[in-house]
């Protein structure tokens, strides 16, 4: 019942900041469009951009996560988990695409200058963007820190550079104003260069996902700790570990005294398992029992 508890938690903590990220980068794009409509900032226009391939990004979250969440079946015996690299590495794409666009527009504005208009309302514009975006921010960083979802990480990412590109947007719409014009794309390739930065760590996170990457060194000494400190156990060996999802996949190998009997064997595993779980609340822990005279 208490695994049961802590699920539901999870999922309604997973679909309510999808939920959130949908509806700010909807709000986003309708108050960007018509700031950039008032003021024709390129600055403001890459913000809108990367606004633009958010929501996109936030609703391939919306599904991936959904399916992500759904359990094991007989054609999926390890769940559908991956579903949240496969989401991560989409957003890189977008990311990519946002940045082919911002481009375009930006080197015509180096070629060709454009006076930025309405610089007043530009700044009003991108402050209440800034409050959005940091209000959904600081939620993520909230339902990160619960789930440890990578899916709803990388769209956290999206917006933290959204929330930065907003600040930037602000100082080249200042400058702007006393005179500055030229500075506007410069600020534009800025924000570029830390979007595609934030894309790369988004692509590289997904990949080790969906290539089984092992657990960090530290949650991989603290399973060992765990398993080395359990009475009755004299080594363990062969771990094996993987991140798919929400879940850790976690292997490895105990060393018993070989005249033990089985149902103490049995038991011995049964705690470490369950000492494990306490650390890694949605782990499924497969324990091999060796005795210790045919331990590798």
């Amino acid at each position: 019942m208490l695994i049961y508890t802590v699920s539901m938690t999870y999922s309604q903590l997973i679909k309510l900041a999808t939920w959130a990220s949908v509806v700010a980068a909807i709000s986003l794009i309708g108050v960007k469009t018509w700031g950039w409509d008032q003021t024709q900032s390129v600055s403001l226009l890459a913000s809108l951009i990367d606004s633009t391939m958010d929501s996109a990004a936030s609703l391939i979250n919306f599904f991936a996560i959904r399916y992500a969440m759904a359990p094991a079946d007989k054609e999926h015996r390890f769940g559908h988990g991956k579903a949240e690299a496969l989401a991560g590495l989409a957003q890189a794409l977008l990311i990519l695409v946002s940045i082919g666009l911002l481009l375009t527009q930006t080197l015509g504005r180096l070629w060709h200058p454009l006076v930025v208009e309405n610089t007043p309302m530009g700044i009003s514009i991108m402050l209440v963007s800034m409050a959005l975006t940091g209000a959904l921010v600081v939620f993520q960083w909230y339902v990160v820190k619960r789930t440890q979802s990578n899916a709803i990480k990388a769209d956290s990412l999206h917006y933290t550079s959204d929330f930065l590109m907003n600040f930037g947007v602000i100082i080249a719409l200042l400058l702007a104003s006393i005179g500055y014009h030229g500075a506007d794309p410069y600020f534009a390739l800025s924000i570029g260069a830390f979007v595609v930065y934030s894309a790369w760590g988004i692509a590289q996170s997904a990949f080790h996902l969906l290539l089984d990457h092992e657990l960090s060194d530290e949650q991989r000494h603290l399973i060992t700790q765990l398993a080395l400190t359990q009475p009755q156990v004299i080594g363990m060996h062969d771990l094996r570990s993987r991140q798919s999802g929400h879940m850790q996949f976690i292997q490895l190998h105990l060393e018993l005294q070989e005249n033990m009997l089985l149902l103490e064997a049995h038991d011995v595993a049964e705690a470490l398992e369950h000492r494990i779980m306490a650390v890694f609340p949605y782990a499924d822990v497969i324990i091999h029992l060796d005795p210790v005279s045919v331990a590798d």
